[in-house]
């Protein structure tokens, strides 16, 4: 089971709970994290150490229907920005930089336009462009193809095929890690297999564990953003893994192009590359 930092709690003013994780310093610079699809607040658990060494404490927080947080079915990427000022404002955090991985990516962007005056630096790591602009869904790789428009025309199949997929990372934890190991490609199977495969299932059994909320995270994904990436102004990173198999290496030099201030890092690793490249992320986020 998660330990106490990562099973934190806040009650918003329309009711609902939202759940984080922290990790790192407690007292150090705030990083507020956007986990990816099919993961939780649990998916940055493997940067507390970097975290420590780079004095940030990280604020992870479920999205909406995932994990620990209430669902707010209909959501827009955008409007989880008031979830996060809300929970900002709760632990008295005034400003704080923010890091989105893969579809967590679009997220983190939501924030730095929402709350240009409290986000300081943003980092997007292997993140997509909208979904909605011409040409990009089918750039995705089949999987997540298969699942959007599964959340999309048959939620109750994509139900049924999340919780099967929750119930073996919690039955039978290492054969759900290596399965998905083969899965992501040789780069990405080493961090898994690093790390262990244990403490990936556990992750993804968190974050399965609700799976209308996994359906509805799918769904919002690839409705309009309510924003574009030119319109993201704060001084942001977007960082690509030179042997990611998941995510199109072209969106991530476009992402950085279309942003105003932005700069591309590319870096050995696949879609998991910030695993490896934890410590020079904060060292970029805290600038």
């Amino acid at each position: 089971m998660p330990g106490d930092h990562e099973c934190l709690t806040v009650r918003l003013r329309d009711g609902r709970a939202v759940a984080y994780a922290q990790y790192g310093a407690p007292g150090g610079v705030v990083i507020v994290n956007a986990h990816g699809g099919l993961a939780c607040r649990l998916d940055v658990a493997s940067a507390d150490d970097a975290a420590r060494v780079a004095g940030v404490r990280v604020i992870s927080p479920d999205r909406p229907g995932i994990g620990g947080s209430d669902a707010c079915p209909g959501r827009a990427i955008l409007d989880w920005a008031d979830d996060v000022c809300e929970v900002m404002n709760h632990l008295a955090v005034d400003t704080f930089a923010v890091m989105g991985w893969s579809m967590g990516g679009q997220y983190a962007a939501a924030l730095a336009v929402a709350m240009p005056a409290r986000v300081t630096r943003l980092a997007i790591i292997a993140g997509a462009l909208p979904l909605t602009e011409p040409g990009v869904f089918a750039r995705l790789p089949v999987m997540d193809r298969a699942y959007t428009r599964l959340s999309q025309r048959s939620p109750s199949l994509a139900r049924m095929c999340f919780r099967t997929m929750g119930f073996t990372a919690r039955a039978a934890p290492s054969l759900y890690g290596k399965l998905a190991a083969a899965e992501l490609g040789p780069a990405d199977g080493k961090v898994l297999r690093d790390e262990g495969f244990d403490v990936f299932a556990r992750m993804s059994a968190e974050a399965l564990r609700r799976p209308d909320g996994v359906v509805e995270d799918y769904r919002a994904w690839i409705r309009p953003w309510g924003f574009t990436p030119e319109q993201v102004a704060v001084p942001a990173d977007v960082w690509a893994g030179e042997n990611d198999q998941l995510v199109d290496a072209d969106w991530q030099r476009e992402l950085a192009g279309r942003m105003k201030d932005a700069t591309l890092h590319t870096r050995p690793g696949g879609h998991f590359m910030a695993h490896l490249h934890y410590q020079e992320i904060f060292e970029h986020l805290t600038r």
